[in-house]
């Protein structure tokens, strides 16, 4: 089970940190993403982590301004989003599976959580 926060209103420019929590002891197995789906356009790849968290990986769109990481003793993966525009405005889900090989399209994922919404005002 998955469960997103850090969510908010920010102004363009700003930041947020994203927080995804997991349940289950296998935690350090599981692929990690985010993916995000504004008002009337089909969800969107935003990033990807690795199990160790040695590989991460970014949509064009966010390369260099947003960080995914994860804590494999507390369970958590997160997304640091800075220099926001209002085109990042969208909910943000966190996404997992555990299955090997690349993972960069919401088919590849399994489990997801119940997403946060996050606004940038312009």
């Amino acid at each position: 089970q998955l469960q997103a926060s850090g969510g908010g209103l920010v102004q363009a420019g700003g930041s947020l940190r994203l927080s995804c929590a997991a349940s289950g002891r296998t935690f350090s197995s599981y692929f990690m993403g985010w993916f995000r789906q504004a008002p009337g356009k089909e969800c969107e790849f935003v990033a990807a982590i690795s199990w160790s968290g040695s590989s991460t990986f970014y949509a064009d769109s966010v390369k260099g301004r947003f960080t995914i990481s994860r804590d494999n003793a507390n369970n958590r993966v997160y997304l640091q989003m800075n220099s926001l525009k209002p085109e990042d405005t969208a909910v943000y889900y966190c996404a997992a599976d555990p299955r090997a090989g690349l993972h960069l399209n919401p088919a590849d994922f399994g489990s997801w959580g119940q997403g946060t919404l996050v606004t940038v005002s312009s």
